[in-house]
């Protein structure tokens, strides 16, 4: 893996399809963040083939679905992945292109359990680092094992067998790696299944980019707000166009986030809290905020330690405070900055 890959997955870790409605009120107070997802596994692996998936039975009783490392995967293959890795808590869809953004599809995210879906599971808060292999992990499997600020936060307990994972890596991880897994989630191998795509599929842009909410959610824990009282997200950002550079890659899925995303918070809070808190939310404040990503990221001799972290945000973000029925807006679209990043697709 070449070295500002891994400097990238490293300081991530630092800072619509639908397959059925399997979350109802009682069914969620019984089962597990894993069990859900697992839930979605079973679906996605029966429909393999109309998804172009590839399901790979390790030796030890595990599973790996690839949804884009060597299974062509696509869009509806996304939209399910992104579901899995917010433990089917949320709802994803495509939905038409924003006019003022350009021509492309939005990823549209919806939860009423922003905190479970969102940072319990969807955050990429564990570094997979396995020999030669390395990769960020996101998923319910991260709830089970623990070790996280945010899980503490959460004062979450997993219980069951089941770790279901989401790893964003280029190649199929092997025994080992769903055997370090097994291990940190106090589970055996037979009990792990593993999601992976690359960002450079059509699968893995999608994923990403249906973690608006997350972002927004992330920042409001890094600013010390209890999460508890995030009641409901929404969230939209335009899908960019693949790249095969990675840099440039990463650049139009956190630009998709950063200039194009809008995200919809609905709140218990007092006004006061949200005047002082918001302004410091939306990407636009950041020093390092103005330009194309993979732009910094040069800059930057891709060291993402030397990006600021408050840049990692939704351009929009509207708190609605059901409390008081108040509402604030803060920051903007950046419709030019998304063409000067989605445009090489042109050239």
């Amino acid at each position: 893996m070449c070295r500002h890959v891994e400097r990238y997955l490293r300081y991530f870790f630092a800072t619509g399809y639908v397959l059925g409605n399997s979350v109802r009120s009682g069914s969620l107070k019984r089962m597990s963040l894993n069990q859900l997802a697992s839930q979605l596994c079973h679906r996605a692996s029966t429909s393999s083939q109309r998804l172009r998936l590839a399901i790979h039975h390790l030796g030890q009783g595990g599973s790996i679905i690839d949804f884009g490392c060597e299974a062509p995967g696509g869009l509806e293959a996304g939209l399910v992945l992104a579901k899995i890795c917010m433990a089917d808590l949320a709802d994803v869809s495509l939905q038409p292109s924003d006019r003022t953004l350009g021509p492309w599809p939005m990823v549209q995210v919806m939860t009423d359990h922003p905190a479970r879906a969102c940072m319990a599971s969807q955050y990429a808060g564990w570094k997979i680092s396995v020999g030669e292999f390395f990769a960020m992990g996101s998923g319910p499997m991260r709830a089970k094992r623990g070790r996280e600020a945010v899980l503490d936060a959460l004062a979450l307990i997993e219980t069951g067998h089941e770790a279901i994972g989401v790893l964003e890596c280029d190649s199929i991880p092997g025994p080992e790696v769903l055997e370090y897994i097994a291990t940190e989630c106090s589970t055996k191998p037979e009990h792990v299944t593993l999601c992976v795509a690359p960002t450079r599929s059509i699968a893995g842009v999608t994923q990403v980019v249906a973690r608006s909410v997350e972002t927004a959610m992330h920042k409001l824990f890094e600013l010390g707000m209890d999460l508890g009282s995030v009641v409901s997200g929404h969230g939209a950002a335009p899908l960019p166009p693949i790249a095969k550079d990675f840099a440039k890659g990463i650049g139009r899925t956190n630009d998709a986030i950063l200039y194009g995303g809008h995200v919809t918070l609905w709140v218990q809070a007092n006004d006061e809290q949200l005047k002082a808190m918001g302004p410091k939310l939306p990407s636009s404040a950041s020093r390092d905020y103005g330009k194309p990503f993979a732009e910094t990221f040069k800059e930057y001799q891709y060291d993402f330690y030397q990006v600021d972290p408050g840049l990692f945000a939704p351009a929009m973000i509207t708190l609605v405070n059901i409390r008081t029925g108040n509402s604030f807006r803060f920051g903007q679209l950046n419709p030019p900055l998304l063409q000067s990043s989605f445009q090489e697709a042109h050239d």
